[in-house]
């Protein structure tokens, strides 16, 4: 039998069926020999049955798990939070291993990771779900897994996913101890009641101090010091007390499988062949393949085509039981109709719509454009596509005469506005314009009429082109935010004067333990949006963290600053900045439009103005003929006498001259600044 370039026998058997049959049968790696059953390579009789064989063991593997064996008491919901790098992605490996949900080999990193974007950077993004089948004193246990982002830009991710557990696997560096996404991961699970099992990771390391940790868990968490467990998540070190303490700790979902269904979807995606794919938890009732279900949210009608469990790829169940986590494909073909948080309840047996998810709410804003205005569809439908995975960004449409029509996305932050760009460029080939990120402010306005124009007297701006003047509010609002600074005792003065600077009001200062504290300050959040993290990171040698929380608005003096060439305002390079920090921003976009702008026959003026005040300016030199060339001695008077003429001309051309900013300079001065 011959082999074919890619490492295949190909068989001409008779029939097309069995020829792609064995075919699919006899990959191998090249060199490799297969043992052939008698018949098989004649096409006889006997081929002909061992490749049914072989067809219907493939599909007894896919054979589809009976979810009824396992009742209530038997299920655990459980998330593992963290903060960014303290082992959550490298726990769960160890987890499916363990369960025997994946193979033992050296290339299981980061198994749950599954966008290239993950990949790439190293951290996780999408919280995401295995359900684990564990065998503990002669019970079979279904403990469904979600592990979740460390990040604080991808919290949101974090509280949907505790919607759906009962408890939580809190993992902490044995290196670097507690860290500020440690304390807000933590407070999340107490306010949403669930049971905390504190894990002390990496205890391998070479500096590793699990003790001053217990003690540091014991200090701000209140948790007892016997309750943490102390494993090493690469070795697979007592990884297996983590799943005793969680069939022992964390309690079984309180459902009722004899109610009508309600279904709770916590996270969906876009499949182009099978539409969309929700995650959901189930809290009453049993679904299965067939049932038709309503959406609570649009009352539209859908026939159930696949229910299954991820393991952690799909596979399919007859049904899916109240208590259990798993997917659902029942035929939505628009990306509007999966709304994460959204109750599934079967049809003509209406239920009362479950709470589903606060609104997240965006901290970032910034305008993004296609590249060419022939896309534009093609982005919005990428746009659409990807906001259902992650419906946290805010969508609104935006238009800009220099860069065309596009929109105004909203973000949780900088390192989310990154990755969705990014995501963007990856899974739908899209590139885009992502113009300088700013933040929402608010102007309470002064007029009866203004009110009843705008229909509110607190009104929202996230472009600034749309900022009202002064002589039309009472006061200005900025967005400001709690945050949490954790850092070595060493740096503490450093980071004081750097919040100062920032204009933070110090609210609390704790020492964790000997070496560490923790600061608490209210931050304007336009302060902290582009770089505060990276100053942060620089001046405390890597080794401060942060994290914020919504914390309202208060009062500042906000103003709009116009940036004018040769008089004229430009509208796409209007700003908001704080009073005090005008005159710094100003000369520096003027720096960036002169070394963006081509050079003239006529000079260009560039200016930034708060109102007709002018703060800054720099100067783009026209292009000059050097009208003295033909002269060759004589006297001054004819030089000076061309001179004039030719200044006479260029501040003609001046007025009349119209400058065309070109697209490019525009996308250098808007884009996010990534050289700092």
């Amino acid at each position: 039998m011959p082999a074919s370039p890619g490492g295949m026998r190909i068989l001409a058997g008779r029939g097309w069926w069995r020829g792609r049959a064995l075919a699919a049968w006899f990959t191998w790696a090249p060199g490799r020999a297969l043992p052939w059953p008698p018949g098989a390579r004649t096409g006889g009789a006997a081929g002909d049955s061992w490749a049914l064989d072989r067809l219907c063991s493939s599909a007894a593997r896919k054979e589809k798990v009976d979810m009824s064996r396992f009742p209530v008491e038997n299920i655990r919901n459980f998330s593992i939070i963290a903060h960014v790098d303290h082992g959550k992605s490298t726990l769960a490996d160890r987890l499916l291993e363990l369960t025997g949900t994946i193979d033992k080999t050296k290339n299981n990193k980061q198994v749950l990771d599954k966008l290239q974007v993950e990949r790439e950077r190293g951290i996780t993004v999408k919280a995401q779900t295995a359900s684990l089948f564990y065998n503990c004193e002669g019970k079979q246990y279904l403990l469904n897994l979600i592990d979740t982002p460390g990040h604080v830009d991808f919290s949101y991710e974090v509280s949907r996913s505790l919607s759906a557990c009962q408890g939580v696997l809190l993992v902490v560096d044995a290196n670097e101890g507690i860290q500020a996404q440690t304390v807000a991961n933590f407070f999340l699970a107490f306010e949403a009641q669930l049971s905390v099992i504190p894990v002390i990771n990496k205890i391998d390391l070479k500096n590793a101090d699990p003790e001053r940790v217990v003690k540091q868990i014991e200090k701000v968490f209140d948790i007892p010091s016997d309750e943490c467990i102390k494993i090493s998540a690469k070795l697979g070190t007592n990884v297996e007390s983590v799943l005793q303490a969680v069939i022992e700790r964390i309690p079984p979902p309180k459902v009722h499988r004899n109610s009508p269904l309600r279904a709770l979807v916590f996270d969906s995606t876009f499949d182009q062949y099978r539409g969309v794919i929700a995650n959901v938890a189930l809290f009453d009732g049993v679904v299965s393949k067939g049932d038709k279900i309503v959406s609570a949210h649009t009352q539209k009608t859908y026939e159930v085509n696949e229910v299954g469990v991820l393991n952690p790829n799909e596979q399919p169940t007859h049904k899916l039981y109240a208590g259990q986590v798993g997917y659902l494909i029942a035929g939505m073909k628009d990306v509007t109709e999966a709304q994460i948080g959204d109750t599934l309840y079967l049809h003509k047996q209406p239920v009362e719509p479950l709470p589903g998810f606060k609104s997240a709410k965006p901290m970032v804003f910034a305008g993004m454009y296609p590249v060419d205005q022939s896309e534009y569809n093609n982005l919005k439908s990428a746009i659409d596509k990807l906001t259902l995975n992650d419906s946290s960004v805010t969508v609104h449409r935006d238009s800009s005469l220099a860069l065309g029509a596009g929109w105004r996305l909203g973000f949780l932050g900088l390192l989310h506005m990154e990755v969705f760009n990014q995501r963007l460029e990856q899974e739908y080939n899209a590139s885009v314009i992502l113009t300088t990120p700013t933040v929402p402010y608010k102007a309470v306005l002064s007029s009866a009429k203004l009110i009843k124009e705008y229909r509110e007297k607190e009104i929202t701006i996230i472009n600034p082109a749309q900022f009202p003047d002064k002589s039309k509010v009472t006061e200005y609002l900025e967005p400001v935010v709690l945050g949490t600074i954790i850092t070595p005792v060493e740096f503490t003065g450093k980071i004081m004067m750097l919040c100062q600077a920032r204009r933070a009001v110090q609210k609390n200062m704790v020492f964790i333990d000997q070496n560490r504290v923790m600061l608490k300050y209210l931050l304007p959040l336009n302060e902290i949006v582009v770089d505060f993290y990276d100053s942060l990171k620089s001046l405390s040698s890597g080794y401060a963290s942060f994290d914020y929380e919504d914390a309202g608005y208060q009062t500042a003096e906000l103003v709009k600053m116009d940036i004018l060439l040769n008089g004229n305002i430009v509208e796409e390079l209007v700003t908001i900045v704080h009073k005090d920090k005008a005159q710094t921003v100003g000369k520096a976009i003027c720096e960036r439009l002169k070394d963006s702008l081509p050079r003239q026959l006529f000079e260009i003026a560039i200016q930034a103005a708060i109102g007709s005040k002018i703060i800054a300016r720099e100067t783009v030199k026209a292009y000059r003929k050097n009208v003295l060339a033909k002269c060759y001695g004589g006297d001054i008077t004819r030089k000076m006498k061309l001179l004039k003429r030719q200044a006479e001309g260029k501040k003609k051309l001046r007025k009349i001259g119209n400058i065309e900013v070109p697209k490019d300079a525009f996308i250098k001065v808007l884009k996010t600044q990534t050289d700092k």
